[in-house]
């Protein structure tokens, strides 16, 4: 980067922290700490919900999802509008009458001490480890930029996310969401812009769209069917959005601490519901843009040179391996089929962009042979004696955001993954403490603490878990997935069951705890083992269909034990 991006990149994030510090001056008390006194309005809380979804996973691997896989992932979030309105109907109004601190609090109301710990614990480790992969996103681009060891850049990174959040609480994360969010999609529509602008002369955004339409990106909707009926196995499509993404979103907002301690801190029920409600319209549209990005990038790509491998680093390692040799010349025949497609797909004088492009889209051969090239590259990182990183999903926005954009727009860029990681990593920290201290350690220890304590252990339970973080984050680098799709397969072993768990608590009364906490442990085993089996290829079920799984087995076999008790006992 040059000179002046570093003072981009350097002046927004140190503005962004003193402000964030200077906003989260309060009393030092768990209310004000955790819950900003459940003081907030509406609009400070939405802020705070997109702000805490929005990672820097998000903002560094959506795009490249959508390059490699198209639009489909969008399908994710289709279930979520459902999922608002129930959560403004049932779980909104109780948890606000209970004034709560966590969400599990109200487990322990409903059924006992076992099942909320057993649920809190459930969260704690799900959140852990997915807060671990955001920060590895961050990491990654500095590792990139500065070819620094990824372990001290995670170390770096967390600390900064620790120091942050283990001084302003709640109030430094909220504050700074709200100018966090404005800078970065200010960020996002200077990228759209600048894809297109990019492009040939007499090229716009319809034709950029026809492009990526023309190679299949465009999938927003997908069936799920193939030639032998519907498929288990098919990750995204319409169905496995709407029921499965109903489930995981119904348990992230309304289950996960580091969604509910959000709405939690709101000054009253209506204020909580608005900013649930607005969430629901706001984020599938944000999602497709983002996803959009993605398309634009790989229609851009279709003029210029595109990177064999995006993640320049892994190349530069395979040039020191014995594959030097034949990487030569992969690398020549590539640039040779680069050279061909560009050829077809500029317009020249007095052809319309429309021939041109059937000529040049008949570039399926061009892509299938790009294929074929990558493949060979990630079998060679694959390789034991290599020990690469063979996914590169995560390396497409980042890489053309360096090579493309104009000195001063890549820090600022860059400024908006750093910003997007904060806050939702800052969020995701505060409410691991939060779930520690209130459902763990007061708990546990019967000793009377004064106010000033309580603030003390939940600094340290922060600090503690960014260190847990951190060492997830060097363990999730080279984890063979995109990093927003690790994050979603990762909270759909726990949300099902988790949800389950709270869906019997609210509409099962009869319900008591002993065959709800048999359920959960029997169920969340269940769970993992399919997950397991898929990773064998012994089943074939995608990841969103486990929300459904979990949520719903926990609910029957609770219903069965709870008849089998009734009747032991009659």
């Amino acid at each position: 980067m040059s000179l002046l991006d570093w003072i981009v990149l350097i002046v927004t994030l140190v503005g962004i922290i003193l402000y964030g510090l200077y906003k989260s001056r309060s009393e030092k008390n768990l209310e004000s700490y955790f819950l900003m006194n459940r003081s907030s309005s509406w609009y400070l809380i939405l802020l705070s919900i997109i702000g805490t979804q929005a990672s820097a996973v998000t903002f560094l691997s959506a795009p490249g999802q959508a390059y490699t896989d198209g639009m489909r992932f969008v399908q994710n979030y289709f279930g979520l509008p459902l999922a608002m309105v129930v959560l403004c109907i049932t779980f909104v109004p109780v948890f606000h009458r209970l004034k709560l601190f966590t969400a599990y609090e109200f487990l322990e109301k409903r059924f006992d001490g076992k099942t909320r710990t057993f649920t809190s614990l459930l969260f704690l480790l799900q959140r852990g480890l997915s807060t671990g992969i955001s920060i590895s996103a961050p990491s990654i681009i500095l590792s990139s930029l500065l070819g620094w060891n990824i372990l001290w850049t995670n170390i770096l990174m967390g600390g900064l996310l620790i120091i942050y959040t283990f001084t302003g609480g709640v109030k430094a994360v909220a504050y700074t969401q709200q100018i966090q969010i404005i800078i970065i999609f200010a960020g996002m529509f200077i990228v759209g812009y600048m894809v297109v602008h990019l492009m040939p002369e007499n090229t716009g955004l319809s034709d950029a769209l026809h492009i990526g339409g023309k190679a299949g990106k465009l999938n927003v909707i997908t069936s799920g069917r193939g030639e032998h009926g519907f498929q288990w196995n098919d990750r995204y499509n319409i169905w496995s959005g709407i029921i499965g993404g109903f489930f995981l979103q119904l348990s992230y907002f309304g289950t996960d601490q580091s969604q509910v301690g959000r709405y939690l801190t709101a000054s009253s029920t209506r204020e909580s519901r608005l900013s649930l409600l607005l969430n629901g319209l706001i984020k599938i549209p944000m999602q497709f843009g983002i996803l959009l990005l993605g398309v634009l990038i790989f229609s851009f790509y279709q003029f210029t040179r595109e990177p064999l491998f995006f993640n320049q680093t892994q190349l530069d390692l395979l040039a020191k391996t014995k594959y030097a040799d034949s990487l030569k010349i992969v690398l020549k025949n590539y640039n040779t089929l680069q050279d061909q497609k560009i050829t077809q797909m500029n317009p020249v004088s007095g052809t319309h962009l429309e021939n041109q492009m059937q000529q040049g889209l008949t570039m399926q051969f061009d892509q299938k042979k790009q294929t074929e090239y990558r493949m060979t590259i990630q079998r060679w990182l694959k390789d034991k004696d290599v020990n690469g990183d063979a996914n590169d999903t995560n390396y497409v926005f980042l890489r053309f955001v360096l090579d493309h954009l104009p000195k001063g727009l890549i820090g600022l860029l860059i400024a908006v993954i750093f910003l997007s990681a904060w806050g939702s990593i800052a969020a995701s920290l505060n409410s691991l403490s939060s779930a520690t201290i209130n459902d763990i350690h007061k708990r546990s220890v019967k000793v009377p603490m004064s106010q000033e304590i309580e603030y003390h252990y939940s600094q340290l339970y922060t600090l503690l878990w960014g260190i847990f973080c951190v060492i997830v984050a060097q363990l999730a680098y080279n984890i063979g997935n995109s990093l927003i799709e690790a994050v979603n397969v990762l909270g759909s072993l726990f949300y099902g069951v988790i949800l389950g768990i709270f869906l019997v608590a609210f509409y099962f009364k009869r319900v008591s705890a002993t065959p709800v906490f048999i359920s959960a442990v029997i169920v969340e085993l269940f769970v993992v083992s399919i997950h397991i089996m898929n990773q064998k290829e012994i089943v074939n079920v995608s990841f969103l269909w486990l929300n459904a799984i979990g949520a719903l087995g926990v609910i029957l076999m609770s219903l069965l034990l709870e008849s089998i008790k009734r009747k032991a006992y009659a």
